[in-house]
């Protein structure tokens, strides 16, 4: 996949008139959905409602599911994802997607950042490449005397900042986040929120939360997803987060958002 042609465009990634269907169930229902770069956008609704199957979406991780297909577009770098000619392998190179459960493998916390990037062929410095991903992951300080230890050894928090560092390396354009910090304790959550307040200078983010104070907190936008009759989901609001959670324009944001339904 090419770089984009227009530098500075604002947009990211975008689904248009997206449906999922895990055989013959539609799980999301012609989702159309601009995700701005260098922004956060949280997408937020009701369990079951969709949320971490559009996440996927935007990466083919649903194709991992054998009865999953997908209809409507995506389009990155002004090519839809869908097209058969795309290579799932490097479209998640390019946009990186990390766990509710933090998922290091049983390395050291060293091969833990190098091994996407190897896997990748990165021929550079990889002992720089690791500093600047833990850096950016704001784990440095805490491993850099403990390299050769392994990943599992760290608490959860750490662990969740090391499979962000492992994304990272290998040098994406976009962080897919499926509920990051839901089985972390509040300090952790709060060192999660933080990070990705800077990782957006650098990266475009997609969060899913369940956690509406966290969207509040952290995004820059946020989608609301609900589901129909047929319990299909569809995205039924999206808007500047402030303005979403303050002024809802959809009745059935507010009634979730105050806790009357959801």
């Amino acid at each position: 996949m090419s770089a984009p042609d227009a530098v500075g465009n604002e947009i990211a990634i975008q689904a248009q008139e997206l449906n999922v269907y895990y055989g013959s169930f539609r799980a999301i229902k012609d989702v159309s959905l601009a995700i701005k770069r260098h922004q956060i956008t949280a997408i937020i609704g009701p369990s079951g409602c969709g949320k971490s199957t559009l996440l996927r979406a935007l990466n083919r991780m649903n194709e991992l599911v054998p009865t999953a297909r997908a209809s409507g577009q995506v389009v990155f770098l002004g090519q839809n994802i869908y097209d058969r000619d795309i290579d799932p392998v490097e479209l998640r190179r390019r946009i990186g997607m990390v766990f509710q459960k933090p998922n290091p493998f049983p390395k050291s916390i060293f091969e833990n950042v190098a091994w996407g990037a190897r896997i990748n062929g990165f021929r550079g410095d990889m002992d720089a490449l690791v500093e600047q991903s833990l850096r950016r992951a704001a784990l440095w300080d805490e491993v850099k005397d403990k390299l050769h230890q392994s990943g599992l050894s760290l608490s959860g928090g750490q662990q969740q900042r090391l499979c962000i560092a492992r994304a990272i390396a290998v040098r994406p354009e976009i962080i897919l986040m499926d509920e990051p910090a839901s089985a972390l304790d509040p300090i952790a959550t709060l060192r999660i929120e933080e990070l990705m307040q800077h990782l957006k200078e650098n990266y475009t983010i997609v969060i899913v939360t369940h956690n509406m104070q966290q969207a509040a907190r952290a995004s820059d936008w946020t989608a609301v997803m609900m589901m129909d009759e047929d319990r299909a989901g569809q995205m039924i609001e999206f808007g500047e987060t402030q303005q979403l959670f303050m002024t809802p324009r959809d009745r059935r944001t507010e009634d979730y958002i105050t806790g009357r339904i959801g």
